[in-house]
């Protein structure tokens, strides 16, 4: 028995971020210590097994709502579900599938609720699982339009199509979402997307409190409201993300690792002036700045990503921001 076995990782957004879902430009990464893993094999029924994500029995009533708050009502079930299903809906205008029955399960380590792609991580996982075991070829600049559609579509979680395309890709991309970048391709809207060389990214870390964190579209929904009815100071900070993801490319390419740190900060201090941000993210943020380090968020829930110079200061970010009960990884 062939036994098909992905996986998809946690992602930063590095620069321009929240600006994906509203015609910006952002540059994201990978995180490799966290991924979603998604196993197949061919079986007898079509069986989506359970995973820890989907547990129905608690200890007591609060682990239950704790539960509900970091994984929803329905774990990772409902969004392999919601895989199949669109997978299906793609495949029926192009391709012939076999008949064959197959038994899913996942399993994920990407922390929920702090803004690094736990969702789309196990889309990603589960599109590549199906593609492999169909022998289906979707381009790569197709599917992270295909993940955001299952999201969108049948699961009414908002976002944009960043995280889906770095973790499509598998390497640290720059994306372009402008009106002049946006395009069809296979019935998909999809953005102009370049890979970034892996040596040419700088030192970073990301850290995260799960215990700040909220899903992104409490963030999102919010956001989306103020940009649809015009609001001017949301418009300018979605044209200003755009222009400092640009600055940052020039600044990777050129291996100016202090003007980017630079725009970074400056990415934090805009999103800043459009709302009010929880204070346990905010201080997160400024304790990094603190030792020197650059930082901003790096989704939209407890995470916080930026450059560091060396071993020295990451040792004093493991202390400062272990301090609060963060967590703190290096990504390169």
């Amino acid at each position: 028995m062939d036994i098909i076995r992905r996986r998809a990782y946690a992602r930063a957004g590095l620069i321009g971020n929240p600006s994906d879902g509203y015609n910006g430009k952002t540059i994201a990464v990978l995180v490799p210590n966290y991924f979603a893993e998604v196993v197949l094999y061919e079986w007898e029924d079509l069986e989506i097994v359970p995973s820890q994500d989907d547990q129905s029995k608690f200890s007591s009533i609060q682990d239950l709502a704790t539960d509900v708050q970091l994984h929803g009502y329905y774990g990772g079930i409902r969004l392999i579900k919601a895989t199949i299903k669109k997978f299906l809906e793609y495949c029926q205008e192009r391709h012939k599938l076999h008949n064959r029955n197959f038994s899913i399960r996942y399993e994920s380590s990407i922390p929920r609720a702090v803004g690094m792609a736990g969702s789309s991580g196990i889309i990603v996982a589960t599109l590549r699982t199906l593609m492999d075991f169909y022998e289906i070829d979707i381009p790569t600049s197709v599917q992270p339009s295909l993940v955001l559609s299952v999201e969108q579509q049948e699961l009414g979680i908002q976002g944009g199509l960043q995280d889906r395309v770095v973790q499509c890709f598998g390497e640290p991309v720059y994306m372009d979402f402008s009106k002049q970048a946006m395009h069809e391709n296979h019935g998909l809207m999809c953005g102009q997307y370049r890979r970034i060389a892996r040596e040419k990214i700088p030192p970073l870390y990301i850290a995260f409190d799960q215990s700040t964190g909220e899903p992104t579209e409490v963030f999102h929904n919010n956001l989306r409201a103020r940009f649809d009815q015009g609001e001017d100071a949301v418009v300018a900070a979605m044209s200003k993300f755009a222009e400092l993801t640009e600055q940052a490319l020039k600044a990777i390419e050129s291996g100016d690792h202090q003007q980017l740190a630079r725009i970074i900060d400056e990415n934090f201090d805009t999103r800043r002036s459009l709302c009010q941000l929880p204070q346990g993210q905010v201080t997160m943020v400024e304790i990094a700045r603190s030792v020197g380090a650059s930082a901003k968020f790096a989704g939209s829930g407890g995470a916080i990503v930026g450059t560091y110079t060396d071993d020295e200061m990451l040792t004093r970010l493991n202390q400062q921001l272990g301090a609060i009960g963060c967590r703190v990884d290096r990504i390169n």
